[in-house]
């Protein structure tokens, strides 16, 4: 059995990227990890696309990381996505801050970061961005192409506007348009950040940031972080439990899951980017996978390869119903047996791609196989 063989890559473009917005980037970078190696044909690609707060380092170690990457469990040799067979491809988003150019990245030619002068960028624009990096490697078609919440919305928006790129499109935990309630949790979270006199208009000090994180950006991360659970798996988690320390009747006295809360609230801050967030969150907002044409059923029938989607039955931020509506639109237009929805057992809620691995991965192995000839 072969080792991961991880690498990391930084890849610069100097051609205009065109956005949905009509702006433009140029040049702009691309940040990006491989896994196993690309055969002879480039032909065993597989690409993983990151969700809101994700990056591009999705599976082993670097030196000095205390936890792997953010997919391990998925990705690795002899796993689902087995890189003893899969050339596997991450990338870090345009607008996010791991690497990639984002609002905190150097706007040319002054080189000054972007700031709120960074263009608002879609989930269109993000694979738009990864098919300039999929051609610069030479690889004209993918074996599969998966992600989860917004990597799913990435996967989907591949098998619509690149139909055929992958022969296996699969979406865990996602949408074909964002709804109210998940724009309402955002909205927390946006108006926490930009309310909070630190952020000072996005003129922040990003080093200090880093350092001492932001309340407003706890504050919203919170919000967040009661998305991503269900009421059975909080319960399960933390009960009714107390913090030992803390008293009943002291006025700010916490339960655990209090305590849960404040540790990973106040800690998002300082290493994922407020300003980032914000575009992120935006770019969540306004995703549509319709948008541009008449209806979602006519965007669907661009797609000519296999669609599978993945709804979780807990997930209380992209509801399963959301996802099989889209198993529903294929089949209103001929396409079923192209389209194979999976209902995923799981009361842990939105989460459950990221934690509950073992519901789905044989699923996700018996995809991959199909049509692979190594």
């Amino acid at each position: 059995m072969a080792d991961l063989n991880l690498k990391s890559h930084r890849l610069e473009f100097k051609s205009a990227l065109y956005l949905e917005s009509g702006r433009i980037l140029e040049p702009f970078e691309i940040v990006y990890e491989t896994y196993g190696k690309l055969n002879e044909h480039k032909s065993n690609a597989v690409l993983v696309c990151h969700a809101l707060s994700g990056s591009h380092h999705a599976a082993g170690k670097h030196e000095g990381d205390r936890k792997p990457g953010w997919w391990d469990g998925l990705i690795g040799p002899g796993k689902a996505i087995d890189t003893d067979r899969f050339f596997v491809i991450c990338t870090n988003t345009i607008g996010s801050c791991f690497g990639s150019t984002g609002p905190t990245s150097p706007m040319f030619p002054r080189m000054e970061p972007y700031r709120l002068k960074f263009p608002v960028v879609t989930i269109k624009d993000m694979v738009k961005a990864q098919r300039l990096l999929l051609d610069r490697l030479g690889i004209e078609q993918l074996h599969g192409v998966i992600g989860g919440s917004m990597g799913g919305m990435q996967a989907l928006h591949f098998a619509v506007d690149f139909p055929g790129l992958a022969r296996h499109n699969i979406a865990l935990a996602a949408t074909h348009a964002t709804s109210p309630w998940v724009v309402a949790f955002n909205k927390i979270s946006i108006e926490a950040i930009i309310n909070d006199p630190a952020f000072e208009g996005g003129q922040y000090d990003i080093e200090a940031i880093k350092e001492a994180g932001l309340k407003g950006g706890g504050v919203g991360r919170m919000a967040g972080h009661i998305g991503f659970l269900s009421p059975e798996s909080m319960m399960r988690k933390f009960g009714r439990d107390y913090v030992a320390q803390d008293g009943l009747f002291d006025l700010f006295g916490k339960f655990q899951v209090e305590r849960y809360l404040e540790y990973n609230g106040y800690n998002f801050p300082k290493w994922f980017d407020p300003l980032t967030l914000i575009y992120i969150a935006k770019a969540i907002n306004i995703y549509d996978l319709s948008r541009g044409h008449d209806c979602l059923e006519s965007a669907l029938k661009r797609v000519s390869t296999p669609l599978h989607l993945f709804g979780f039955k807990r997930d209380l931020l992209f509801l399963p119903e959301e996802m099989e509506s889209i198993a529903h639109a294929m089949a209103a237009i001929g396409k079923e047996s192209l389209c194979h929805y999976h209902l995923v057992e799981s009361d842990y809620g939105h989460d459950a791609f990221l934690v509950e691995i073992d519901r789905f991965s044989d699923t996700i192995a018996d995809i991959l196989r199909k049509d692979f000839d190594g």
